[in-house]
């Protein structure tokens, strides 16, 4: 596709159009001609579905491809609808199905008629609203999130009628206000979430659907609507007046040779654009020279904004005509020069959803600090003295159970451990859980006590300053071949820094695989070797350092540094030179597994270890030997968690990469039953574009059985078999085998090695995925997909029949939301945590599953903080026992789990403006506060003010309050309330600690 060919055809048009093209790419640009030729362009998305497959899995986009064609028929101005070849093979619904609905301010509302619109209009009911298609009614309020809205909106009713619309962030659920100067909003409009119909409509369309002949996980609007439009639908070449971008034979030949769409191969018998006679598209190296020698045209300069225009190379901008929008069109003709001064768009950070909202469920299990691993039950109301209040209840060994008052929930933690390790209870009453908690905190006295001196010492020594300002680093950056993201530049910005400053660094790097560590590391030895120094790479395994080799002699071989490798693969020649090499100085950068560790260097100054929890605990003395005395860059592929990042921040600094490249294309979910058409076709599906499987089956017992039952499908397919029981060294050159592509899939047992990067795997098939935790099918998922080809995901189960509803629910999450969703926040919570476990070492992993990554990492990071003394008060627990009924009530808050999320929230609280601020997300949230529940608010303020005064306990008996102190010794305070009421013992104590 040629702009100046399209640039040529909208010049001349005036009817309607329908533009058709082969991807997103090509419509990006048509789009762009378009708009500069005044056009309103609407671009519909590209959407690779085969007719009757499922649409959850495509929400997003089809989400996009409504809110597009709603606005395209609502559009009065001259309008072009352009759209990727595959999306047309679609029904497209007619346009009346598109309406708006207005609710204004001062309207009154009949709820019930609403409540019934948005059901037939394809809203989902939550009980909060965070993504797009959602509503949500509680009591006075209405959040409503349009799908063709950028924030949702928050409706406050009075009795029926509209009081305030405002919209409120998605993520913290709280309101928006207003800017200064900006209006209240006065009226919201908004379109259906799938279609606007009416009852009779909708119920048709449901019933073809649950009658539908196509297999989806759950026969419902969201999976199938579009393929049954019937008589509400019509093929897109028909309702619009269709012509071709370019010519598409052979996708075309491709799709019908694939499949048999819904529509026939004979509608796109189409017209297609002519090539231009009078317009050729540009390639523009330097614009001052196109300018120089074309002053005779018409000259117009595309650029986003002025700043941009300033900050270019333009040598003058006379009779130059700025047009200030988005896009890249550079054409010349006869009379007219056309360029831009815009970079391509790049992706944005991926958003972490910050409430953790199902972070507890019956039936988990939690560590309680005191009394070790029992499971939460739920939430219960209890009557004590003839004060109510909440508890959340506990099991332990023999159905014993604990209640803890919902005001120190901070005492118990959700029990993490590695996948798959099952806790055992512990038995209330008995010591045997002080006991190993002392035995722990002794051994991580040891761990933080060496991580502190040997960071000491390191402090001690003057680092190796390198000269990091150099022209030709700024050159090297530029021939990365792709487009730092901000975290990259960051992380390789603050490690020059780091190496510049005269200090010795000392630096973890944490990004997820592909994200781009070994760039950051690279810019750091070029820096070294331009310097006149070495630097070495280490790594856990062959074939990460098979990997790192390559890419570093891609990117160094050419700017004269040598690059050698060291590992179990190197001939006993190969070892001897480059030992010597080493030693005398004539190799730059080395790159190997501990092998490496008995080399001597002639002047090393920067060491970067690879995935450094993943080493034995000898190599790992010998690393910290050999790193004493130079630059020191850590990297890995989990993620640590922030409070660890802020105990250890005087030992080491932390960057992290949380921007996937550009060209990332993120990953597809399909949940599955089991069946072997859908296994046949997930695996054709992968080879055909010629990619790699990893296929996923959690039983060493049944792994050969399962290995014959693909071949009775796939006689060629070429299989490996990893598990636990293979041998780390056959492990290892299976792995190579695979990542040379001489299998076709990887039939393995559990997670794949994290931290490999395989291009061309990007099909994973979890066999029993109703097994495996939502962190782990997360984590796997996350293995492909990781290139610039999209990714798909087949969680399989045995019999959707029979799965509980709340696995249903977690496998529906997951194929809505391939990035988001709690479920993807609390993977990357568990992953922290364990990142956290990881970071210190393995020699404890015994205690950690005793007693919990969280518990070992709050102990761990209290250790560090004493030894290095920081924060000399290790903070107190303060027993509430005040006689009052003080709780979030359930009539304001409905939902179990989000009163167990804010209990927590509060109880981790620690100033009493953190409290109060949650006070009044409450009310913006759910309404007006009530009696219980603003008594709650203030027992816990008091709790955070009486940790504060070194107070061990705040009680009350009839009009008496009795303070207790932590010092030894000191006397009990007694006040005396006005009268035993609630809000007067309430007031009196909060006087005194006020005041105290």
């Amino acid at each position: 596709m040629y702009q100046s060919n399209i640039y040529e055809y909208l010049e001349n048009l005036s009817a309607e159009k329908l533009l058709v093209c082969k991807d997103d790419k090509e419509a990006i640009g048509i789009r762009d001609v378009a708009n500069l030729l005044g056009f309103e362009s609407f671009v519909l998305p590209d959407i690779r579905v085969s007719v009757g497959e499922d649409l959850r899995t495509y929400a997003e986009e089809i989400q996009r491809f409504l809110t597009t064609l709603a606005a395209y028929h609502q559009s009065r101005k001259k309008k072009v609808l352009i759209s990727p070849l595959r999306t047309l093979l679609i029904p497209f619904p007619k346009p009346e199905y598109f309406a708006t609905h207005t609710i204004a301010f001062g309207d009154t509302l009949d709820l019930a008629v609403l409540k019934e619109k948005l059901y037939h209009w394809g809203y989902h009911f939550t009980d909060i609203a965070v993504s797009p298609g959602e509503v949500s009614f509680r009591g006075d309020i209405i959040d409503i999130f349009p799908i063709d809205a950028k924030q949702p909106y928050r409706i406050g009713l009075f009795d029926e009628e509209v009081e305030t619309i405002q919209h409120y962030d998605e993520a913290t659920q709280k309101r928006i206000l207003p800017k200064e100067g900006e209006d209240e909003l006065d009226h919201i409009t908004f379109t259906a979430a799938f279609l606007a119909l009416d009852q009779e409509a909708y119920e048709a369309l449901k019933t073809r659907v649950e009658q539908s002949n196509y297999d989806t996980f759950v026969k419902d609007v969201d999976s199938l609507g579009l393929w049954h439009l019937e008589e509400l639908g019509e093929s897109p070449l028909e309702q619009f007046g269709a012509v071709m971008a370019s010519k598409l034979d052979e996708e075309l030949d491709e799709i019908y040779a694939l499949g048999q769409p819904l529509i026939s191969r004979e509608s796109f018998a189409l017209p297609v654009i002519l090539e231009s006679k009078k317009y050729r598209d540009l390639e523009v190296a330097d614009p001052n020279k196109l300018l120089e020698s074309h002053r005779d045209k018409t000259i117009t300069i595309l650029a986003k904004n002025e700043s941009i225009v300033r900050g270019s190379d333009l040598a003058s901008f006379e009779g130059i005509a700025f047009v200030y929008q988005e896009g890249i069109v550079n054409l010349i003709g006869p009379d007219r020069l056309i360029l831009s001064l815009n970079k391509p768009i790049t992706r944005k950070k991926v958003k972490k959803a910050s409430l953790v909202l199902d972070e507890l469920k019956p039936g988990d299990y939690v560590v309680h600090e005191n009394h070790g691993i029992g499971i939460f039950k739920g939430i219960e109301k209890r009557d004590v003295l003839g004060a109510v209040s909440e508890f959340v209840v506990l099991h332990y060994q023999n159905e014993d159970s604990l209640l803890i008052p919902v005001s120190s929930l901070e005492v118990i933690d959700r029990f993490v451990a590695d996948s798959g390790t099952l806790p055992v209870l512990d038995k209330l009453g008995k010591t045997s859980f002080k006991k190993l908690k002392s035995k722990v905190k002794e051994k991580l006295f040891a761990i933080a006590s060496q991580i502190i001196n040997l960071s000491a010492q390191r402090h001690l020594k003057k680092g190796i300053v390198l000269q990091t300002k150099l022209e030709e680093h700024t050159v090297f950056l530029s021939k990365a071949g792709f487009t730092h993201t901000e975290d990259q530049k960051r992380a390789i910005h603050d490690m020059l820094d780091d190496l510049g400053s005269g200090r010795m660094m000392d630096r973890l790097l944490s990004a997820d695989v592909g994200f781009g560590k070994t760039e950051v590391a690279m810019n750091g030895m070029y820096i070294a070797a331009k310097n006149g120094y070495q630097s070495m790479m280490i790594v856990p395994t062959t074939l990460l350092s098979a990997q790192h080799y390559k890419s570093l002699k891609e990117r160094l071989g050419e700017e004269e540094i040598r690059v050698a490798k060291l590992d179990r693969f190197s001939s006993t020649k190969e070892r001897r030179e480059v030992l010597a090499g080493l030693e005398e100085g004539s190799i730059d950068i080395v790159v190997g597994t501990h092998a490496l560790l008995q080399a001597k260097f002639k002047n090393l100054a920067l060491v970067v270890i690879d995935e450094e929890h993943k080493f034995g605990v000898k190599q790992k003395e010998a690393l910290k030997e050999i790193s004493i005395d130079v630059h020191l860059l850590s990297m890995s592929a989990t993620p640590i968690p922030r409070s660890l990042n802020m105990a250890m921040s005087q030992v080491k600094s932390f960057s992290e990469i949380l921007t996937p490249p550009i060209e990332r294309q993120g990953v597809r979910t399909f949940v599955k039953s089991y069946d072997e058409k859908v296994i046949k076709e997930a695996i054709l599906r992968e080879l055909r574009r010629g990619g790699q499987i990893f296929y996923v089956f959690n039983s060493i017992a049944a792994i050969e059985d399962k290995k014959k039952a693909l071949l009775a499908l796939l006689p060629n397919l070429r299989i490996a078999i990893l598990h636990s029981k293979v041998s780390a060294k056959e492990t290892e050159e299976e792995m190579m085998r695979f990542q040379e592509g001489e299998y076709d899939l990887l039939l393995s047992t559990s997670i794949v090695e994290s931290g490999i990067h395989m291009p061309y795997a990007n099909t994973m098939i979890v066999d029993g995925a109703d097994h495996f935790g939502i962190a782990d099918l997360h984590q796997l998922r996350g293995r492909v997909g990781r290139g610039s080809k999209e990714g798909y995901a087949y969680f399989i189960v045995a019999d959707k029949e029979h799965l509980t509803q709340q696995a249903k629910r977690r496998l529906l999450a997951l194929e809505s939301h391939s990035e988001l969703g709690s479920g993807a926040v609390l993977a990357f919570h568990d992953l922290e945590i364990r990142g956290g476990g990881n970071i210190i070492g393995e020699a404890q992993s015994g205690h950690i599953k005793q007693i919990g990554y969280s518990l070992y990492l709050r102990m761990l990071e209290d250790a560090i903080k004493e030894l290095s003394g920081q924060d000399k008060e290790i903070s107190q627990h303060v027993d509430m026992k005040l006689n009052v009924d003080a709780y979030l009530n359930e009539e304001l808050i409905e939902e179990d789990r989000l009163r167990l999320e804010l209990y927590r929230r509060l109880s981790l609280c620690e100033s009493i403006a953190e409290v109060y601020e949650i006070g009044s997300e409450i009310e913006d949230r759910f309404g007006k506060l009530d009696t219980f529940t603003k008594q709650f608010i203030d027992v816990i303020a008091m709790k955070v003010l009486a940790r504060l005064k070194g107070i061990s306990k705040v009680s009350s008996y009839g009009e008496n309050i009795f303070i207790e102190f932590t010092e030894v010794g000191k006397e009990r305070v007694v006040l005396k309330s006005p009268s035993k009421d609630d809000d007067d013992i309430i007031a009196t104590a909060m006087r005194y600690l006020k005041g105290a």
